[in-house]
């Protein structure tokens, strides 16, 4: 190999290396568009003093969050999304309603290699979560179905894959404490412990 391919070679690696990157700094913020699957964990509590075991389905909505920046990869973020769907069942009776929930989630959070192409990060904090829109079904058609508001600790990990200064794509996962007060015709039945796994990927815009 000649020196001058050689040297192209060499500067060509350079210019990747030096590849502007999504660094953040005290001030900036960034504004991530995706989607995130939440999927509850496989056990979801049992109503009726522990005669009927809940299974709560996965969804996957829209979201977006904000993260402002406290100082250098320091930051706050923001969780928002669309209504998620849930099919609530009873075992052996099938699917005995359905509810919609709203789970916005505050983060503090610390990225590692900024400057890098390939920042990973950890994060933080809380969660509520708000129920609505219950709807019964099948053996409960009829019945008036609540599920109470939940506020619980929140963990994010994700990596950013950097494309230039100003954006990148966003791989993550977040595992949420959401409990959650069931209670039928005014009355409490028991409770539904949800705790999912949040899946999401999203495009990151910085400002």
């Amino acid at each position: 190999m000649n020196h001058r391919l050689t040297g192209g070679l060499v500067a060509a690696a350079l210019a990747c290396a030096a590849h502007p990157a999504l660094a953040q700094q005290a001030g900036t913020f960034t504004v991530g568009i995706g989607a995130h699957q939440v999927q509850p964990k496989s056990n979801n509590g049992s109503v009726l003093g522990g005669t009927a075991q809940l299974e709560i389905g996965d969804n996957v909505q829209p979201t977006i969050t904000f993260e402002y920046f406290l100082r250098e990869n320091l930051g706050i973020e923001v969780l928002a999304a669309t209504p998620f769907k849930h099919d609530i069942d009873i075992k052996g009776l099938g699917k005995v309603a359905t509810t919609k929930h709203l789970p916005p989630t505050f983060s503090l959070q610390y990225h590692w290699n900024s400057q890098g192409t390939v920042s990973p990060f950890v994060g933080v904090g809380v969660n509520y979560t708000t129920f609505f829109s219950e709807k019964t079904t099948g053996p409960l058609r009829g019945a008036k179905l609540k599920l109470e508001d939940s506020v619980g600790v929140a963990a994010h990990v994700g990596v950013d894959f950097i494309l230039n200064e100003r954006g990148a794509v966003r791989v993550d996962a977040r595992w949420m404490d959401i409990g959650t007060d069931v209670k039928l015709n005014g009355q409490k039945i028991g409770k539904a412990n949800i705790d999912p796994l949040v899946y999401g990927l999203a495009y990151v815009f910085k400002f």
